[in-house]
C-alpha cells in the first residue's frame, strides 16, 4: 500500500469516526448524566466535588468529567464536546492496538488488529456515545499493552514502559474507581501461576510503579474526602463491594448475559474471533513470555469477573475487545486467501437476520415511544442491513482471488459504517429519549432565578439543556445519597411541594404524567407549557398578555 493511500485511508477513517458525534441529541440516561456533571464544574468553579443537579454525585471518580469540562471551556458545551473524550480514547485505542501489534507480532498483524477494533461493533458503538466505559477500556487496555511491550525490551526501556502501564493503571483508577487495579491484578496473578512464571514479578517495578499510581490518584481521592467526609465509604464500599455483590442497583442478568453481548459485539469479525480464540493458547516456543496467552487470560478475566457480577451492562465486557482484536490481527495473518473468504462471507448473515427481524419492529412500539420512530429508525436499519450483506459478499470476492488486504479494508470499512448508519439513526428516537426539543419550548418561559422543579421524575439531559438545575421532589433515584446529605435541596412529599408552588409568583414544573393528572384533578393552579410522549412541563404564572 502506498504511502498517499495509506494517508487517504487513515483520513477517511477519521471522518468517518467522527462524522456524527454532533448530529445525535443527547439520549438518557447516561449521556445526560456525564454532559451535566461537567457542566456543573465549569459554571460553578468546583472541579473536586461532582455534582448532579446541584446535588453530590459520588458514583465515579472525576477524570472524565475533568477531560469534558476541559473541552467545554475551550470549545463550548455542545454535543461533540459532551461526547469528545469517549471518540477520542475509542480513536486512540485503534492506533494503540496498531503500535502495540506491530511492535509484538510484525507489521501487518498490526495493522489488521487495527482494522479489526476500529470496526467491531460494540467498540464503534460505545465510543460514539457519552459513558464512562471507553475511557476506562482505554486505559486498562493501554496498561495491559505498555506491560507486554515491557516484556520484550531492554531494562532500561522496560523500565519506561512498566512505568507508562503503571500510569494508566492510576487514569483507568481515575476513570471508573478500584476496577482499574483488581482487573488487571487478577489476570497477572492468573497468568504467573499457570506459567509459573514467578520472575515476572520482579519485572514489575512494583516500588516505583506503586509510587507513580499512588503520586497520580491519591490527590483527588484525599480533596474530595477532605471536602466531603460521607465520600469515602459511599465510593469505595457501596460503589465498589455493593454494587458487584448485589443487585440493589436493577442491572441483575443472568450468568450466560455477556455471551450474545460478545458475539453481537465483535461483529463483523466474530467467525475469526472462534478461530483466533482456538490457536491463542499455542506456546511460542521463541518467546519466555506468551503474549498471546496473556492476552487471552485478560480477555478471560474480564469477561468472567463481570459475568459473575450481580450489576451487568453492555459496555462492561468493553476493556477485552483490543485483547481480541490484537489475537484476531495475529490469526488474519496465517489465513490462505480461501479461508479468508469463508470467514468473511458468513457476516453476511447480520445483516440478513436484521433485515428478516425488521417487520416485527412496531411491536416494541409504546406511550412513550411510538411506531412512528421505529419506523423511521427501520429505513435506516434496512441501509446498514443491505450494506452489510453486499460488504460481506464483495469482501469474500476479493479474498477468494487473492486480494487480502483489500478483503480487509473493505470488511472493516463495511462494519465501521454499518455502525455508524445504525447509531445515527437512532436520532429518530431523541423526541421520547432526550429533553433537547421539550428545552427549546421551555427557554420562552425561563427567568433568571426561577425556581424550577422536577416532580416525582427526573430527565437526566433537561438539565444540560437548560443550563441550570432543578429542585428535586419526591423522586430520589440515583440522588438518594446526596439528598441524604444535602436534604435543604429536596422536597419529600407532595403536599410540601403544593404549599410551596402556590406559595410562588412565577416557576416551572417537569412532572411525570401521573403527578400532572394529580394535581390538575387537585386543582393546582398550573399552565401547560409543553408535554410530549414523557414529559410535561406546567408553569405556575399566568401567560403574558398579548
Amino acid at each position: 500500500m502506498t504511502k498517499r493511500l495509506i494517508i487517504l485511508s487513515l483520513l477517511a477513517f477519521t471522518a468517518v469516526w467522527f462524522s456524527n458525534l454532533e448530529y445525535r441529541k443527547l439520549i438518557n440516561p447516561d449521556e445526560g448524566r456525564y454532559a451535566e456533571i461537567p457542566r456543573e464544574m465549569v459554571a460553578s468553579g468546583d472541579w473536586t466535588t461532582p455534582r448532579l443537579n446541584d446535588i453530590k454525585y459520588f458514583e465515579k471518580p472525576a477524570l472524565q468529567y475533568w477531560a469534558t469540562a476541559v473541552a467545554y471551556t475551550l470549545f463550548g458545551e455542545h454535543h461533540w464536546t459532551a461526547r469528545l473524550w469517549s471518540a477520542l480514547t475509542g480513536f486512540l485505542g485503534v492506533f494503540m492496538v496498531y503500535f502495540t501489534g506491530r511492535q509484538l507480532f510484525g507489521a501487518r498483524a498490526g495493522g489488521y488488529a487495527a482494522l479489526v477494533l476500529g470496526s467491531s461493533l460494540l467498540w464503534v458503538l460505545i465510543a460514539h456515545v457519552n459513558s464512562l466505559d471507553m475511557g476506562v477500556s482505554f486505559f486498562l487496555s493501554a496498561a495491559v499493552c505498555a506491560f507486554l511491550l515491557a516484556q520484550r525490551d531492554t531494562a532500561n526501556a522496560r523500565m519506561r514502559w512498566m512505568l507508562a502501564a503503571w500510569a494508566a493503571l492510576a487514569l483507568a483508577v481515575l476513570s471508573k474507581g478500584l476496577i482499574g487495579l483488581v482487573l488487571p491484578g487478577a489476570a497477572l496473578v492468573l497468568y504467573i501461576l499457570i506459567e509459573r512464571d514467578w520472575r515476572l514479578v520482579g519485572r514489575l517495578h512494583l516500588i516505583a510503579g506503586t509510587a507513580l499510581l499512588l503520586a497520580l490518584t491519591v490527590p483527588w481521592f484525599v480533596a474530595v474526602s477532605r471536602a466531603n467526609p460521607e465520600f469515602f465509604h459511599f465510593f469505595f464500599i457501596h460503589e465498589h463491594f455493593e454494587r458487584f455483590l448485589t443487585k440493589q442497583h436493577g442491572r441483575y442478568q443472568p450468568a450466560y448475559y455477556f455471551i450474545p453481548v460478545l458475539l453481537a459485539g465483535m461483529l463483523p469479525w466474530t467467525i475469526t474471533l472462534f478461530d483466533a480464540l482456538a490457536r491463542a493458547w499455542k506456546r511460542d516456543a521463541r518467546q519466555h513470555f506468551q503474549a498471546q496467552r496473556f492476552l487471552l487470560v485478560w480477555a478471560t478475566v474480564v469477561f468472567v469477573f463481570f459475568s459473575a457480577s450481580g450489576s451487568k451492562l453492555v459496555s462492561y465486557i468493553l476493556p477485552m475487545f483490543p485483547a481480541l482484536a490484537l489475537l484476531i490481527g495475529v490469526r488474519l495473518t496465517q489465513l490462505g486467501a480461501r479461508a479468508l473468504a469463508w470467514q468473511t462471507l458468513p457476516a453476511a448473515l447480520a445483516g440478513i437476520t436484521l433485515l428478516a427481524l425488521l417487520p416485527a419492529i412496531d411491536s416494541y412500539a409504546s406511550r412513550e415511544v411510538p411506531v412512528e420512530m421505529f419506523r423511521a429508525y427501520a429505513d435506516w436499519l434496512i441501509a446498514a442491513g443491505l450494506l452489510q450483506i453486499a460488504g460481506a459478499a464483495a469482501s469474500a470476492w476479493l479474498a477468494w482471488r487473492g486480494k487480502t488486504n483489500a478483503a480487509l479494508a473493505v470488511f472493516a470499512g463495511t462494519g465501521l459504517v454499518f455502525a455508524q448508519i445504525a447509531l445515527s439513526g437512532h436520532e429518530n428516537f431523541s423526541r421520547a429519549n432526550s429533553a433537547y426539543y421539550i428545552a427549546q419550548k421551555i427557554k420562552p418561559e425561563m427567568k433568571p432565578g426561577m425556581p424550577f422543579y422536577s416532580v416525582n421524575t427526573y430527565d437526566q439531559s433537561l438539565q444540560f439543556y437548560l443550563q441550570r438545575s432543578t429542585t428535586m421532589v419526591v423522586y430520589k433515584d440515583e440522588l438518594s445519597f446526596g439528598i441524604e446529605h444535602e436534604p435543604e435541596k429536596f422536597i419529600p412529599d407532595f403536599a410540601q411541594f403544593e404549599k410551596t408552588w402556590i406559595a410562588q409568583h412565577e416557576a416551572l414544573a417537569l412532572m411525570s404524567l401521573d403527578a400532572y393528572d394529580m394535581f390538575r384533578a387537585k386543582g393546582l393552579p398550573m399552565r401547560l407549557v409543553a408535554r410530549d410522549t414523557r414529559r410535561i412541563i406546567v408553569a405556575r404564572r399566568q401567560a403574558a398578555s398579548p
